[in-house]
């Protein structure tokens, strides 16, 4: 990985995805294209886009590693190619289309769990599509890829500027969404029935899996439609990509729920606050709350294995200086505390145990067994649900905004089984194959977790000294604030 991505994170192999970093190579980044570009852009005749580089003619790339000395591949990968050779696709509108936008009808399909800047996504996909490009139709498919199926495909909704107008006002998903995979078969039947050319798929990395089944199917038929992802993912894992739609707001979301832990600990004594955040695989709601509220004092992430020994250890720790800790754990933490029951979600997730719970009465039962912490109160938060249905902040629904708009230009101009990344500052295009492939987490070796450690209660060599050292500091300063009363009261 280029030095800069590892600086906070590191890209690990998804369930079931077929290539690594050790096989990645620059066909990987090469996204599909439908063949024929012979439509003129209808906004290339306003005059307010007739600015150079706004609409382009031709293939614009970053690299993939724009670092000045990029870090080589370890020697046991064996790829001949480093990292920065490879280039990426930039999303932007394009001089030429491949659908004529006066008959192209234009589909959308939210799925999987909320997210913050849902509704913003489908806004700003059917406000481009009719504004921008005079599309003959959109057409909302409702409650995920179950619109698409036979059973479902009667309740898909007619879009227009008017009725999706105000959706961002409010949180989830104006469509409806739900979990699950449906027959490619049927819902290609739904889009030829329906005559939609384009399908716009908001979700995560199960949803876009569904995605490239369609685009299969589509293939296998000789069909001429396009599949463009939109990646929905609250803990920021996806591969290839700095950030996406959601993760600032549901950072700020449990910042807040972090103040209030830390305000229902520090009213007690020996008061112990657990907020718990999303963050199946990877931990970058928690790593960045911890960062940004100033007030965890323990951050435990599903990268970083402690056991329940050490977690006690820790909070022990805290209380030799302190009679408050405020804790963050993000869900796929501690998942081997105990033994899981195996069972599946809807889209084929390991049901994981609430480790917030099973946090709380471990920590409440060696509380009560402790000479010093009989009197110690235990509150926990659980914010996952609040922060989903949240609406975005300003900096993610303009975020959306980009995201949709890019992603309406690059599929009129042909381009399919791909989605709409964000890279260095830039809006890229991503294969849906490569996408899913790998996998985003906290490097624990990173300049972000360090500065994590920096913050927290540390359990290195040495940390006791360091408490010790730091009460010492503390009784200096009050036995000089001592002094210097001492002294006026003496000239009173």
């Amino acid at each position: 990985m280029n030095q800069r991505q590892r600086n906070k994170s590191k890209v690990v192999q998804a369930d079931g995805g077929d290539i690594t970093m050790a096989t990645l190579k620059q066909e990987h980044f090469e996204v599909d294209m439908l063949p024929g570009t012979r439509f003129a852009n209808p906004m290339s005749q306003r005059s307010e886009w007739l600015s150079k580089g706004i609409i382009l003619d031709d293939d614009r790339r970053i690299l993939y590693d724009p670092s000045v000395n990029p870090t080589p591949r370890a020697a046991s990968t064996s790829v001949p190619t480093p990292p920065s050779n490879f280039s990426i696709r930039l999303a932007n509108p394009r001089d030429s289309l491949h659908f004529n936008p006066a008959v192209t009808t234009i589909g959308i399909v939210t799925c999987g769990g909320l997210c913050p800047g849902m509704n913003d996504v489908i806004r700003c996909i059917t406000r481009c599509a009719i504004e921008s490009y005079g599309a003959r139709r959109v057409i909302g498919f409702r409650y995920g890829y179950w619109g698409l199926s036979a059973a479902g495909r009667s309740s898909a909704l007619e879009l227009s500027s008017d009725n999706t107008t105000s959706i961002h006002r409010v949180g989830g998903t104006f469509l409806g969404s739900s979990r699950g995979p449906q027959l490619p078969s049927e819902m290609v039947d739904t889009l030829v029935q329906y005559g939609v050319n384009i399908l716009f798929t908001i979700g995560g990395d199960g949803t876009q899996r569904g995605a490239a089944t369609i685009v299969a199917e589509v293939r296998r038929r000789n069909l001429d439609i396009g599949i463009m992802g939109i990646p929905k993912t609250i803990d920021n894992d996806l591969s290839f990509s700095h950030r996406t739609f959601g993760f600032e707001t549901a950072v700020e979301q449990a910042t807040i729920a972090v103040n209030a832990a830390h305000a229902e600990a520090d009213s007690a004594q020996y008061g112990i606050g657990i907020v718990k955040v999303m963050g199946r695989h990877s931990g970058f709601i928690a790593t960045h709350a911890t960062l940004a509220s100033g007030r965890v004092n323990l951050c435990f992430i599903p990268e970083v294995k402690v056991s329940k020994e050490k977690v006690l250890a820790l909070i022990e720790r805290r209380f030799e200086a302190h009679d408050t800790c405020v804790i963050i754990v993000a869900e796929g933490f501690g998942q081997d505390w105990v033994v899981g029951t195996g069972a599946k979600d809807a889209s084929g997730n390991t049901v994981l145990q609430d480790i917030g719970i099973i946090m709380k009465k471990h920590v409440e039962a060696w509380c009560k067994q402790h000479p010093r912490f009989k009197q110690a109160t235990v509150k926990y938060i659980d914010p996952s649900y609040m922060i989903r249905a949240c609406i975005p902040n300003a900096s993610d629904a303009a975020f959306c905004l980009n995201l949709s708009t890019l992603a309406m230009h690059e599929a009129m101009a042909g381009v399919t089984n791909s989605v709409v990344s964000y890279w260095y500052d830039n809006f890229i295009l991503v294969p849906i194959l490569l996408a899913t492939a790998l996998r985003k987490e906290v490097c624990p070796t990173s300049k972000t977790w360090r500065l994590v450690r920096e913050i927290t209660v540390d359990d290195a060599p040495g940390a006791e000294n360091r408490v010790k050292d730091k009460l010492r500091r503390r009784l200096t300063v009050l036995s000089e604030q001592r002094e210097k009363v001492i002294a006026q009261l003496s000239k009173l």
